[in-house]
């Protein structure tokens, strides 16, 4: 129900995406930036949204899997040669179908699994196509002060959940990053959180909304994200 409910924001602001989503662009960019000597050939892509880690992708691929559940972030993002886009839901069968035969250099993700309603059965399945996992998520310490206002415990992952799914299938190497984001009042920020994708405000009622508003008194927002790294256990 709620996963059904994020695949719908993530359409409906689609196109404003691009411009609010700094942090996600911001991991995409570290994560090519970490595999650029390496430049692997065979690329499977998770959460690829309008294209925020393709673009950065500069070196020649054999193949590049592209998945993403909001097809009209699949519309937007950038064509190529030997790119291949699919509009699947990492969490269904369906898309551990089309993968089941495959095997990849690399499976990239940036600030998608964390949605997940199973992480542990998707990184069980990529360990059949991949030795190798390079991938960020937000943790549930993303909007923390908006969680203590509203009494509301996050929808995402926490720390200790997202390690445990990956450590149960490969060796892994995990680092924690904190960002807060400035901005110049609440109406800029609100309409950040609104238009970036998946919105706290969202399941709360007006009232709650609007108690939020009032009593957030903090000029950023905060974001949890860690870096996971996997090898092929021996």
């Amino acid at each position: 129900m709620y996963k059904n409910s994020i695949q719908n924001q993530f359409s409906k602001y689609a196109t404003e995406y691009g411009k609010n989503n700094i942090i996600q662009q911001l991991v995409s960019k570290a994560i090519v930036r970490d595999i650029k000597d390496r430049k692997p050939k065979k690329i499977l892509e998770l959460g690829c949204g309008s294209g925020q880690i393709f673009k950065f992708v500069d070196w020649k691929f054999d193949k590049y899997k592209a998945i993403d559940a909001s097809e009209k972030m699949c519309e937007l993002h950038p064509k190529a040669t030997k790119l291949e886009i699919c509009c699947f839901d990492f969490d269904d069968d369906d898309f551990f179908n089309s993968i089941k035969n495959e095997h990849y250099d690399m499976v990239l993700s940036s600030s998608a699994l964390q949605w997940s309603k199973n992480l542990d059965k998707i990184v069980k399945n990529l360990k059949l196509i991949s030795d190798e996992i390079n991938v960020v998520l937000f943790t549930s310490n993303t909007f923390k002060s908006i969680q203590k206002i509203t009494k509301r415990k996050s929808p995402i992952l926490n720390i200790e959940e997202i390690k445990k799914s990956f450590l149960n299938h490969y060796n892994c190497d995990f680092e924690v990053f904190n960002y807060n984001l400035e901005f110049k009042d609440k109406k800029e920020m609100f309409h950040y959180i609104k238009n970036s994708g998946v919105s706290e405000k969202s399941i709360l009622s007006y009232k709650e909304a609007k108690k939020l508003y009032k009593n957030y008194n903090l000029n950023y927002l905060e974001f949890e994200v860690i870096f996971v790294k996997t090898f092929s256990k021996l």
